[in-house]
């Protein structure tokens, strides 16, 4: 089951809703009439998480390629972007070698 409440209402009884969704409930919680957020069980949470993590990058990535349609000249070269990706650990030097 899944039920709705508005932010003020979710301030105002926050404990109860918890201890609903402790019990297997789902929680959205809206503001100005539109879903904002969901409050679910921790094991749910736990058994989708690298799907809501693949999601949110892709989300990311579609971001970034309408900012790179609607203004091209923002991108660096590869050669540039890998050094500050070893730089800043996102990227081990070791193992970039081809990219």
């Amino acid at each position: 089951m899944t039920l709705s409440v508005k932010s003020h209402q979710a301030r105002q009884s926050w404990r109860s809703l918890l201890d609903r969704v402790l019990q297997g409930e789902d929680v959205i919680i809206e503001r100005n009439g539109k879903a904002l957020a969901v409050l679910i069980p921790i094991d749910d949470y736990e058994k989708i998480r690298d799907d809501l993590d693949d999601l949110r990058a892709a989300r990311r990535a579609d971001s970034v390629y309408e900012a790179w349609k609607r203004t091209p000249e923002i991108t660096e070269p590869w050669k540039s972007a890998r050094a500050e990706f070893v730089k800043d650990g996102l990227l081990d030097e070791l193992h970039a070698g081809g990219i």
